[in-house]
């Protein structure tokens, strides 16, 4: 499934290198040349995942590391640190400023798709194109199917997206914003009760197959996929 990356690299040369490989693997690039630019589109939309070079013009790629897992907002997003240094000392300050992974250059435009892969599997599973199985119910992002069994059910666009994020973080309570910013994109600005109108939506395309019990309400916090029994505190 393609994502939307964010490259902050200052060497020119390297970052048309970088962008026209994962336009050929299917994602989105979207460029920086320093933190400063990248602050501000981080700030307009917040990327799938960020390819950021730890040796920058102004503040380096470690500052800027620092600074978005010190961000509520930004703490969440997946960080690939690129640079020439391959020394132990410096992957362990990248690792341990937050950064999810760390590739050392020269390396091949193979090897870091897999690496993008790989990272967003595990930190951001609904960015990527692997389907989902889970209390009864398939879900696959390449064909937009969702199934019960032998049985196809319809989901609008919105509903297909909603489903993804919960399935691919199964019981975790997640508020109305989060799943704004998650489902919808924080660039847009909508009423945090539009999540509602669409949760109903999504129950009432999983009723008939008796899966619509497995959306939840917490009261007070938000909603949660989940294939055990809701506890009292939780209602649907």
């Amino acid at each position: 499934m393609p994502a939307n990356i964010l490259l902050v690299e200052d060497e020119p040369a390297i970052q048309e290198l970088i962008a026209a490989n994962l336009n050929r693997a299917g994602h989105h690039v979207v460029r920086a040349s320093d933190a400063e630019s990248a602050q501000r589109i981080v700030r307009e939309a917040l990327p799938d995942l960020i390819l950021l070079d730890w040796m920058l013009p102004g503040a380096s790629g470690i500052e800027f590391a620092r600074r978005l897992r010190a961000d509520e907002r930004t703490r969440a997003i997946p960080i690939i640190m690129l640079t020439a240094r391959g020394e132990e000392q410096d992957k362990v300050m990248g690792l341990e400023t937050g950064a999810d992974d760390y590739i050392t250059k020269p390396f091949s435009p193979r090897e870091l798709v897999a690496r993008i892969k790989a990272v967003l599997r595990r930190r951001a599973p609904q960015a990527t194109e692997d389907a989902v199985e889970l209390g009864g119910l398939r879900l696959d992002p390449t064909t937009h199917r969702v199934t019960a069994g032998d049985e196809a059910l319809a989901l609008g666009p919105t509903e297909f997206r909603l489903l993804h994020f919960l399935m691919t973080h199964p019981e975790r309570v997640h508020s109305r914003a989060q799943l704004l910013d998650q489902v919808w994109g924080d660039h847009v600005f909508v009423e945090e009760r539009t999540v509602d109108v669409h949760i109903r939506r999504l129950r009432c395309a999983l009723e008939p197959t008796g899966h619509d019990a497995l959306i939840q309400t917490v009261r007070g916090s938000g909603y949660r996929f989940s294939t055990q029994a809701p506890q009292l505190s939780a209602a649907r």
